[in-house]
């Protein structure tokens, strides 16, 4: 039975079932091309199988490092930016809950992130909070020359090194990086440090069924083998060319008509906070894979109901130019009631012992429906709950519907080579050597 479940019946009136049904020969094409290792970026197909070719030895050798820093460090800081970052990120603030950081070492150590930007107070904020604590850091980069992590484990490698030593730091610096090359892979093998491979054949942003994802989530508590075992459901499940069958590229075919029909921009919209970092995975995978050759879809987000006193007036009146996807969860680990008062003076006891799930599913509904009535197509992608065998096959949904719509728009879904503009300029700014 699958975790995840696809609505479409708010696009009725924008896309036809027969308008997605003809695209089926396109659809089943592009399926070739991913299967056989034929179409564009074809060097970076590895994701498509890490579910089914994860091993015990990978799971054990994991699940050891993880409880040795779990039980030496009371702060673990994971350095990356991109998918380098945003996966583990993503797994960790959906599965854990949400003060994890306050729970102090019953929950692990507390995990913070750093090599995400370039900010001196942010820096400096974290020594500061983690000044007088044992720490353990987890570096993540290809290369290990990406400025913004680079600068970071520079830092943090120092003051690692001068509190515990350069043999003291090698038991505490975990290195993420390629399997043979690259700066970062030299200086782990030159010093000692233990180290996690980055497949040649898996970009970045698909990376979080990785070690990139998967080691920062062991030490975070959360049971990898569950997580590979829902992206194992979600491999058998979205590897056939059938749009009826195939949610993820039914998914992706409906994208892409939208996108042809002028809606330019997709809104995922989630309603509980634990998505958050979701989102901003799922805007670095699309937005990464499908926006080339002056092309793709826009893809942004929102946290409702929050954001309907925000962007919720753009949303229902604004430029027509959008779609939405909501993504919700059909049940929260716990139930909250609202109370009955005998002072009604808010004017609540109409919802007094209704569940806090009751009325954040009722705004969805309403939401939802508001907006088609304002010319908003949208459907629903339904998450049976917060474990991480759902989380697992959501993944895979994503990365299979990504990889299907940058087919369909003709575009490489596997390369970025707009992101090396910004950093030839930054570099001949800084003065770098040879820039």
């Amino acid at each position: 039975m699958s975790n995840l479940s696809l609505n479409c019946d708010n696009l009725k009136s924008f896309v036809t079932e027969q308008e997605v049904i003809s695209l089926q020969e396109q659809v089943s094409l592009c399926h070739d091309r991913l299967e056989g290792g034929t179409g564009k970026g074809s060097d970076y197909l590895g994701w498509l199988r890490l579910p089914s070719r994860f091993s015990d030895a990978i799971s054990a050798e994991i699940e050891t490092t993880a409880s040795s820093i779990r039980d030496c460090c009371e702060v673990f800081i994971i350095v990356g930016i991109g998918g380098s970052y945003l996966g583990a990120r993503a797994g960790i603030s959906y599965l854990n809950s949400s003060f994890s950081n306050q729970f102090g070492r019953q929950g692990g150590p507390e995990i913070y992130f750093s090599g995400q930007n370039i900010s001196s107070d942010y820096h400096a904020d974290l020594f500061d909070l983690i000044s007088g604590r044992d720490v353990c850091l987890n570096v993540i980069s290809k290369s290990g020359t990406t400025t913004e992590p680079a600068i970071a484990f520079r830092l943090l490698k120092d003051m690692v090194e001068k509190k515990y030593g350069a043999d003291g730091a090698k038991d505490r610096i975990v290195v993420t990086t390629d399997s043979s090359r690259g700066a970062l892979k030299s200086l782990a093998d030159d010093l000692g440090y233990k180290t996690f491979v980055i497949p040649d054949d898996v970009g970045g942003r698909y990376s979080v069924l990785t070690p990139v994802g998967l080691f920062p989530m062991a030490v975070a508590g959360i049971n990898i083998q569950q997580l590979m075992e829902g992206a194992r459901k979600g491999e058998k499940l979205y590897s056939t060319s059938s749009l009826d069958q195939n949610d993820a590229y039914y998914y992706a075919a409906t994208r892409q008509l939208l996108y042809q029909k002028g809606k330019t921009t997709e809104i995922l919209a989630t309603f509980q906070p634990a998505f958050h970092y979701l989102a901003q995975w799922w805007k670095q995978l699309a937005g990464e894979s499908e926006g080339k050759q002056l092309k793709g879809i826009f893809p942004a987000s929102v946290e409702f109901t929050c954001d309907l006193h925000s962007m919720g007036q753009w949303i229902q009146e604004g430029t027509r130019n959008i779609f939405e996807t909501f993504l919700t969860l059909e049940s929260s680990r716990r139930q909250l009631k609202i109370p009955a008062f005998q002072n009604d003076a808010d004017g609540l006891n109409y919802l007094a012992g209704e569940t806090l799930d009751t009325v954040n599913e009722k705004a969805w509904l309403g939401t939802a429906d508001a907006h088609k009535e304002g010319g908003v197509p949208n459907m629903t992608l339904k998450i049976k709950d917060r474990s991480p065998t759902s989380l697992g096959q959501l993944i895979y949904f994503f990365e299979r519907a990504v990889a299907m719509t940058g087919y369909l728009n003709g575009v490489n879904p596997f390369d970025q080579p707009g992101v090396e503009f910004y950093k030839k300029n930054m570099f001949k700014l800084l003065g770098k050597p040879g820039f």
